[in-house]
């Protein structure tokens, strides 16, 4: 979960036409470090209760990775450009232009931490209607793709 302070958005529109799920947040290194499973149709629910936590964190978060509340799976949800989005499966196929930045995490203890980050990025993910899209991101909204991949991939910075 990368971590923005100051920053808030409206909660997704769906919130409003349903119980809200905002789930317990997850702190323990051994299982932010487990590899998650592909995700499936059968992990929609999953994918809401993350945007519903998500948006109750707005304040402070930018993005979330499924294993953030507990579920092994590969589903991220993130700020991308003032909107909420949700992706399943996500897959970096291409990245250009390396950085080194500094990011929180509220999974982790501590300030900020040194990682490296693509400028550009490519992505395969699929849409909640089990979609496969290629799409390309820069700037804030890739290195909070990255960051929420590297949490899927058990990476922790």
């Amino acid at each position: 979960m990368l971590i923005m302070l100051g920053r808030s958005k409206d909660p997704p529109d769906f919130a409003i036409r349903r119980n809200i799920m905002v789930k317990e947040l997850i702190h323990d290194p051994i299982l932010l470090a487990k590899k998650s499973r592909p995700a499936g149709k059968e992990d929609l629910p999953i994918a809401r209760d993350l945007l519903d936590t998500l948006a109750a964190h707005r304040e402070t978060c930018v993005g979330m990775a499924a294993n953030m509340i507990g579920k092994t799976c590969r589903i991220i949800a993130f700020d991308c450009e003032g909107k909420y989005m949700v992706m399943l499966n996500p897959e970096i196929v291409s990245a250009s232009g390396e950085y080194e930045t500094e990011e929180s995490c509220l999974s982790l203890l501590g300030g900020p931490r040194k990682c490296k980050r693509f400028r550009k990025i490519k992505v395969r993910y699929q849409t909640e209607a089990m979609q496969t899209r290629l799409k390309t991101f820069s700037g804030w909204s890739a290195q909070i793709i990255q960051h929420e991949i590297d949490h899927c991939d058990g990476i922790l910075i």
